[in-house]
């Protein structure tokens, strides 16, 4: 039995609904099981709840040391300026010690996330995020063209090669993941525990 981790930070829900969505895929492959977490907040409880964050989540934290138990690793993040945000960053700042044993070493990694705008940096979150995964040895995994609707013009719609992805919007406009946008998750948890299940 394989082991995959979907592991996310969420302010206002949309990575949350999307790390399920991967949790959907993950299952439907054969002998590979999922747990979902997430990583610490650390902004203060007054700034979360002047800014509208969802602080009640049905996922447990996770610990950095947990990551060297699983064959694979899905990370979801929102973007921040084309990054990832801080509540990841400081978490796999706590890597260290693994990276030191070489604990995720040809272990697979796979990253998703979410937009305000449409060119609001999904693809250099996804593809910065990817250096962290590389410096500690993991096998980066991202969503194949086999999905055909990373090229569909029907709908404003996330996805990339890279991994999958949501356009949010903001204010009034603020939406959750569309089902294509969910559908994509699907897939890319598929994706990434049928390669799980052939290694080892």
């Amino acid at each position: 039995m394989r082991k995959a981790l979907i592991l996310y930070y969420s302010s206002y829900g949309h990575i949350e609904a999307m790390a399920y969505a991967q949790a959907e895929g993950v299952k439907r492959v054969a002998n590979v099981e999922v747990v979902v977490k997430r990583v610490p907040e650390l902004a203060p409880p007054d700034v979360c709840k002047a800014s509208g964050f969802k602080l009640e989540q049905a996922a447990p934290l996770a610990t950095p040391e947990e990551l060297g138990e699983y064959d694979a690793i899905i990370f979801g993040t929102p973007t921040r300026f084309g990054n990832m945000a801080a509540q990841m960053r400081n978490f796999l700042d706590q890597t260290g010690p693994l990276w030191m044993r070489g604990a995720l070493v040809g272990k697979l990694g796979s990253v998703f996330c979410s937009t305000a705008s449409q060119h609001g940096g999904q693809e250099t979150t996804i593809t910065s995020f990817h250096s962290t995964l590389l410096h500690h040895g993991m096998i980066v995994v991202g969503v194949p063209y086999t999905f055909r609707d990373l090229v569909t013009l029907r709908e404003v719609t996330g996805g990339t090669p890279y991994g999958a992805s949501c356009v949010t919007g903001a204010g009034s406009e603020m939406r959750m993941p569309t089902a294509l946008e969910l559908e994509i998750c699907r897939f890319q948890g598929e994706h990434v525990a049928r390669i799980a299940s052939r290694l080892g």
